[in-house]
C-alpha cells in the first residue's frame, strides 16, 4: 500500500477529535490556543541517506531536512529532540563526537536549541527528530486559490546529481563533485522567509520528494490543478550545465526530491510584493506556473508551449 493509503484507511479515524492533527494531511501538527507547531521525521539507513561515512553531514541533512517542515509553514523553529537506533560501529566514540559537532554547529546556525531524546541499540541506523516552534497561524495544504501564482524558493535538482556522484551513477570534475555534493548534504533552508510565507501565502510546504509529486500532495483534497512552465524552474548554472552535456531531461531532475525548497501559492496580486521580498532577503524566489481548475490540468509546457509528459513525478513511500 501507499503511504497516504495507509494513513487514511488505518490513522486519520483517529483524529477526529483532535483538529491540531489537520486530518493527517499535512507535515505537522498545529494547536492555535497554544500556538504550538511540532513536526516529526524518521530517517533510515539506506533510504533517506546512504550511508553514516560521514556522520557530521548525515546529522545536518537529517536536523535541516526536520525543520523544513516548520520553516514552510511560517514557523520559526526553536527546540528539538532527536533519538537514534545505532550499533557500536555507528555510535563509536568517533564519530559520537562528530555527531556532537555536527548539532553544535547547526544549532548556532539556526538558533534551535537541543531538548532531549532516546538512544536504542539495534543492528538498523536510523534517527527520529522532533522539531518545535510557536506560531499564532500556519500556512496549511490545501488552501490554494484559482489563478495563485506557483513559487519555489531557492534553486532544484543539485541534490539528485550530489545523490548520484555519491552513487558513483555520474562522472563530474573534482570541483562539481564537491558541490553537488554539498547540496546534497547541506540542503538551504530558507529561515529568512519564514514572515514572508505567513504574510502571503496561501498555501505551503517543502520539496522533499520531488517538485510534481509535492505540487499534487499541496492541492490534493481541492478540485484544483496547475500549469507549470518547466523552463522556468529554476536550477543552479553547474546544472543547467550537466542536463545539456548529459542530455539529461530537466523534467526528469527536478522530479527526484531532497531538495527542501519552498514551494507555495500566492494571490497574483501579491507578486510585485514577493518579487521585493526576495530582492531584499537576496533569497531566489521564483514564478513557475499557476493554479488552475481541475478539468483543465494539470499541464507541464516547454519553452515552445508544448506540452510535456512525465516518465517519474517524485517519490512516494510504498509498503
Amino acid at each position: 500500500m501507499k503511504e497516504f493509503e495507509i494513513i487514511k484507511k488505518y490513522f486519520s479515524s483517529l483524529t477526529k477529535k483532535n483538529p491540531g492533527a489537520l486530518n493527517l494531511n499535512d507535515d505537522i501538527f498545529f494547536d492555535r490556543t497554544k500556538k504550538l507547531a511540532i513536526s516529526v521525521d524518521t530517517y533510515v539507513e539506506g533510504n533517506h541517506f546512504l550511508n553514516f561515512k560521514n556522520p557530521e553531514l548525515v546529522l545536518k541533512k537529517i536536523l535541516r531536512s526536520s525543520i523544513s517542515d516548520l520553516v514552510c509553514k511560517g514557523v520559526r523553529p526553536q527546540y528539538y529532540f532527536i533519538s537514534g537506533s545505532g550499533n557500536k560501529k555507528t555510535f563509536s566514540k568517533k564519530n559520537l563526537n562528530k555527531i556532537h559537532l555536527a548539532l553544535k554547529s547547526e544549532q548556532k546556525k539556526f538558533n534551535i536549541k537541543l531538548c532531549g531524546g532516546d538512544t536504542t541499540n539495534s543492528s538498523k541506523l536510523s534517527f527520529t527528530i522532533i522539531s518545535i516552534g510557536y506560531s499564532s497561524n500556519i500556512i496549511k495544504r490545501n488552501n490554494a486559490k484559482i489563478n495563485d501564482d506557483i513559487y519555489v524558493t531557492g534553486e532544484l535538482g543539485d541534490s539528485y546529481i550530489g545523490l548520484n556522484v555519491l552513487k558513483k551513477k555520474i562522472n563530474l570534475t573534482n570541483s562539481e563533485k564537491k558541490y553537488f555534493i554539498g547540496k546534497y548534504y547541506l540542503p538551504s533552508i530558507q529561515l529568512k522567509l519564514v514572515n514572508m510565507i505567513k504574510k502571503h501565502a496561501n498555501t505551503s510546504m517543502d520539496i522533499s520528494d520531488g517538485l510534481f509529486a509535492d505540487i499534487e500532495k499541496m492541492i490534493n483534497k481541492q478540485k484544483l490543478s496547475y500549469e507549470i512552465n518547466i523552463n522556468k524552474i529554476p536550477v543552479s548554472k553547474k546544472l543547467s550545465r550537466i542536463i545539456s552535456n548529459e542530455k539529461i531531461l530537466l523534467q526528469n531532475v527536478i522530479s527526484r526530491g531532497d531538495d527542501y525548497q519552498i514551494l507555495f501559492t500566492a494571490n497574483y496580486k501579491k507578486s510585485r510584493i514577493i518579487k521585493r521580498a526576495s530582492k531584499k532577503l537576496n533569497i531566489k524566489v521564483t514564478k513557475i506556473g499557476k493554479i488552475v481548475s481541475e478539468h483543465k490540468g494539470p499541464i507541464i509546457i516547454d519553452k515552445k508551449h508544448n506540452k510535456i509528459r512525465l516518465n517519474y513525478s517524485g517519490f512516494e513511500h510504498q509498503f
